[in-house]
């Protein structure tokens, strides 16, 4: 492939990328050559919108929102479309008043139409299943609770959509001071499809809610108490089938780490919740539960990979604003123990690795933060896998009236290492088309990011240079060697997976081609070619 040379400047936007399949070596690549030639690949007319959405935010731009204004997003195919669901966030909170749940539609994964809301109302069990419960606690009832709608999952069950919805209630338990008191809980509920184009759900009620497990009071000592009043928080719910045919909810946030709960497969809920167990048992911690009841993880998504034979646990690691990012370990049984790259327990509370996002920048971009609360979601139709999230700009740029705020929703392409653990590409997809990508396409300067961990911290990148005798310059030392059949370049001893891609921070934008692997210790390495040499 010819490589077009760059101008590394001006704004870049979220993407979504490409292909894994089968390979015998290297890392999985994706799927079969499509007959696309280079001068295609060249000429392709790639997304051009702007990352900074605010010119375009209002309510009555809606249709112009392609991927701006996505928050916890939850992806799944129905006949053409991808749906894609999500919390209730925009910038300047715009969607109030416009129902629950916002969804969007594509055929491709690229372009993306705005359709509405799922629900256009609260559903009445949530106040009354809140009152029931504080009635059992000798509490009053709160006529008016403050609800937050966040964090879908949307799963299909032979011929049914699912979607499990968070519904939390953040009135203090007890009088009118939140620092004085744990805020009241939050719900899981349950709503069917058999058509996600005609957007017509039956309601299905509570699933499972926050549940106490006496270890603490519902009295905090000031706003720095964060013992935890709650076992396990009833939000960022995720579903999975295992090969035998059992279903799994599979939910939580902070309070004591992620639990797991087997479902009744006719009904969607748990067989039982009348002891703190029934509500799950806890598969992910971060540190010791019994010290550390405030655990800075979330937003967890189970896969089954018939492939490689493993369940893979996706978590959302600290606050979101800037320093979230996301982890990935495995196990051969879908209640762990979930282990990492390095063979630590996770499920004992050991720290999570590989890491798959994290804050980044690349040149000529503002970078973004606030990268993960993933979707996984497999294309039906070839087999590839990707990731979702959304992606904030970060704080404090020059000219954008609280970028944080500026969320655009990231589809990625993942691949899959020789040794099985899932790496997502460094750019957005964009379906560029595939091309033949040949040794003389590697020689050139790139850019590449180490995604290691710092909280609160934008990893930037630094140039790499591939020289033609399979030397290395710039910013790495050593030899370099690629394998073409695979796909595979192999810098030192890291194997990376080389693939077409969409450069979202050149200007004007093109094709380029990059690389995702994994160091040795489990972070994620990040590449882009920006010139020929």
């Amino acid at each position: 492939m010819k490589f077009l040379k760059l101008a590394l400047i001006g704004l870049c936007s979220l993407s979504l990328l490409t292909g894994c399949g089968d390979n015998s070596t290297g890392v999985e690549n994706g799927g079969e050559d499509n007959g696309e030639s280079e001068e295609e690949t060249e000429s392709f007319d790639g997304p051009t919108y702007s990352d900074d959405y605010t010119s375009r935010s209002t309510w009555s731009d809606r249709d112009e929102w392609n991927l701006a204004n996505v928050h916890d997003p939850t992806v799944v195919k129905d006949g053409d479309y991808f749906y894609m669901y999500q919390t209730n966030a925009s910038y300047g909170d715009v969607h109030q008043g416009h129902g629950n749940y916002p969804y969007r539609r594509s055929k491709d994964l690229v372009n993306w139409e705005y359709q509405g809301a799922a629900f256009s109302e609260v559903h009445s069990w949530v106040k009354d299943s809140l009152n029931n419960i504080r009635a059992d606690m000798e509490r009053p009832p709160i006529e008016n609770p403050n609800y937050g709608f966040w964090a879908p999952h949307i799963t299909k069950v032979e011929d049914t959509f699912r979607m499990y919805y968070s519904v939390i209630i953040d009135n203090p338990i007890e009088g009118d001071d939140p620092s004085a008191s744990w805020t009241e809980r939050a719900f899981i509920g349950l709503a069917e499809s058999k058509d996600l184009s005609s957007n017509n759900w039956e309601d299905k009620g509570m699933v499972i809610h926050s549940i106490a497990d006496g270890e603490e009071t519902y009295d905090r000592d000031g706003e720095d108490d964060w013992s935890a009043y709650f076992k396990f928080n009833a939000i960022d719910p995720s579903y999975v089938t295992t090969p035998e045919g059992e279903h799994w909810l599979i939910y939580g946030s902070w309070h004591s780490g992620i639990a797991a709960v087997q479902v009744d497969p006719e009904t969607g809920k748990p067989y039982a919740l009348n002891e703190v167990d029934d509500y799950g048992i806890r598969i992910a911690g971060r540190g010791n539960v019994s010290t550390n009841r405030w655990q800075a993880l979330e937003a967890a998504e189970i896969i089954y990979n018939e492939k490689t034979g493993y369940y893979y646990l996706f978590l959302a690691y600290d606050e979101l604003s800037v320093a979230y990012n996301t982890r990935v370990v495995r196990s051969e049984n879908i209640t762990g123990p979930y282990y990492g790259i390095d063979g630590n327990n996770i499920t004992n509370g050991a720290e999570a690795w590989p890491i798959v996002t994290h804050p980044y920048k690349f040149d000529g971009h503002y970078g973004w933060v606030g990268i993960s609360h993933p979707s996984i979601f497999q294309d039906p139709e070839s087999g590839k896998w990707f990731y979702s999230s959304q992606g904030r700009l970060p704080p404090n740029i020059s000219g954008i009236n609280a970028s944080n705020a500026v969320m655009m929703g990231h589809v990625r392409e993942i691949y899959w290492t020789e040794e099985g653990w899932p790496v997502v590409a460094p750019e957005r997809y964009a379906d560029v088309p595939e091309s033949n990508i040949t040794k003389e396409d590697i020689v050139g300067t790139w850019e590449e990011i180490n995604l290691e961990y710092q909280y609160q911290t934008m990893q930037s990148s630094y140039d790499v240079i591939f020289n033609e005798d399979n030397t290395l310059g710039g910013g790495l030392e050593g030899t370099w060697s690629y394998d073409e059949e695979s796909n595979t370049l192999t810098v030192n001893d890291t194997q990376l997976n080389v693939d077409n891609a969409w450069d979202w921070e050149a200007s004007p934008r093109v094709t380029t081609i990059t690389y995702a692997g994994l160091s040795s210790n489990g972070r994620s390495i990040w590449g882009k070619k920006v010139s020929d040499n």
